[in-house]
């Protein structure tokens, strides 16, 4: 174990002495879990649970055929979990005498939605194979299946994540990025969990599903998008304007695409071209960073390259942190740790 640890201390520090952005992915190859499984697999349940992912999916159709911004929600369930110390379904997890978790945490704090649905797929699950699919795993999987049926690309996703024994409310209020932030911060924050300036714009692609209330957007009803750039849409904030001084701003909410809110495409990069960018976040990504614009411009003009570079993206960032081999647990509760 010491020359294990003495190995990803090694890659570590080569790591960030010749590339920044290739930090995290060195070092979830090298280190990740230490129960004798350190890495993800593709099929990992096709013995073990064969009928694991069509029962998920089958959840996540209805759920989505009932309510199309349910894929959004899926989808952000997965990235708001990875981003607060791996993907390792922490978010799920509700208070306890010994720790705050991550629901009430500002980004997520009357905001995320899906844990019904996750509980549903997690209930039957347990029904067919006992103590075998872990909550972090149906995560992974739902987020794929949910832009999937909303029309985005597929992918085969890595499976063998086990689940945490805690959470971290702090983690989450510092980790995940905020609706007003800019370029520095969102790249810093993508490194620190361990992705690139690319996968940053690739991942906020899924935008281009969901809806956000009145509140966190509220200084892109000033006019401001938190940069220099000269992209302002007056009729896109006026619209908004409109629809957030009549009703309670906590409630209200917009699409964070208007032109097609529950289709997983790329119109979210031409609106962010034509200034109509629902949150700072979005629109800095053109007004505040040639690299970022650029890449932006790529996506609107070339759906199937955005495609490819979410679809990597999303695979990476499913890999971030993840507890493998004897390290953590499959819950059969995503909301309780097991009993010991």
């Amino acid at each position: 174990m010491a020359l294990f640890l003495a190995l990803c201390l090694l890659v570590l520090k080569f790591s960030v002495t010749n590339s920044a952005e290739e930090v995290p992915n060195t070092l979830n190859e090298a280190c990740i879990g230490t129960g004798g499984s350190f890495f993800l697999e593709i099929g990992i349940y096709t013995d073990r649970c064969p009928e694991a992912e069509a029962v998920i999916f089958s959840w996540v159709e209805k759920a989505v055929s009932e309510d199309p911004r349910m894929a959004a929600s899926l989808l952000r369930l997965h990235f708001h979990d990875c981003f607060v110390n791996g993907c390792d379904a922490s978010v799920l997890l509700d208070d306890t005498p010994s720790f705050v978790g991550e629901k009430t945490a500002a980004p997520n704090l009357n905001s995320l939605r899906g844990f019904e649905v996750i509980d549903a797929i997690k209930s039957d699950l347990e029904s067919v194979c006992p103590e075998t699919v872990s909550c972090a795993d149906i995560l992974a999987v739902a987020a794929r299946d949910s832009v999937v049926l909303s029309g985005g690309p597929g992918w085969e996703v890595q499976t063998g994540r086990r689940d945490s024994l805690t959470a971290s409310k702090t983690a989450a209020n510092n980790n995940i990025p905020g609706p007003n932030s800019n370029v520095a911060t969102l790249v810093a924050n993508f490194q620190n969990a361990g992705l690139t300036l690319n996968d940053m714009v690739a991942l906020s692609g899924a935008h281009t599903m969901g809806k956000a209330r009145c509140f966190t957007f509220g200084s892109r009803l000033n006019g401001n998008s938190n940069s220099n750039g000269p992209e302002i849409n007056v009729e896109f904030l006026q619209s908004l304007q409109d629809l957030c001084s009549v009703s309670d701003v906590n409630a209200t909410l917009a699409h964070l695409d208007l032109v097609t809110p529950s289709t997983f495409d790329n119109q979210y990069y031409v609106n962010l071209l034509s200034g109509e960018g629902l949150l700072v976040s979005d629109q800095v990504l053109v007004t505040g960073d040639d690299r970022t614009r650029e890449i932006v411009e790529s996506y609107a003009s070339d759906p199937m390259v955005f495609f490819e570079d979410f679809r990597g993206s999303v695979i990476k960032m499913g890999s971030l942190g993840v507890l493998t081999g004897e390290n953590g647990e499959i819950r059969t509760n995503c909301r309780t740790v097991n009993q010991l």
